[in-house]
């Protein structure tokens, strides 16, 4: 079994307020859940307006599975307009 670890930083343009950044960003992981079967959450920067860290951990019974699972991912947030990322680590660790 292996478990894929995803960090990702995210800048949003668009919030004047807290309450507008948690609108997009709680959209944001409801699509990552739906789409990809992934655990999201937001993990820091939780009270800045315009920056987000998201956590992101799927488990696989293959290690490239996991990978491609997490680029998916990355990819996937990178065509959404609303964000702009802006540090990405990713982990796989065998368990």
């Amino acid at each position: 079994m292996f478990v894929g670890v995803l960090n990702i930083e995210v800048f949003i343009s668009e919030p004047q307020s807290l309450k507008e950044k948690r609108r997009i960003i709680k959209s944001l992981i409801e699509r990552l859940k739906n789409k990809f079967n992934i655990a999201v959450a937001e993990t820091g920067k939780l009270d800045s307006w315009n920056y987000c860290e998201l956590g992101l951990v799927c488990v696989s019974n293959e290690a490239g599975h996991a990978d491609s699972m997490m680029n998916a991912a990355v990819n996937f947030i990178e065509t959404q307009g609303s964000v702009e990322l802006t540090n990405v680590k990713t982990e796989i660790i065998p368990y």
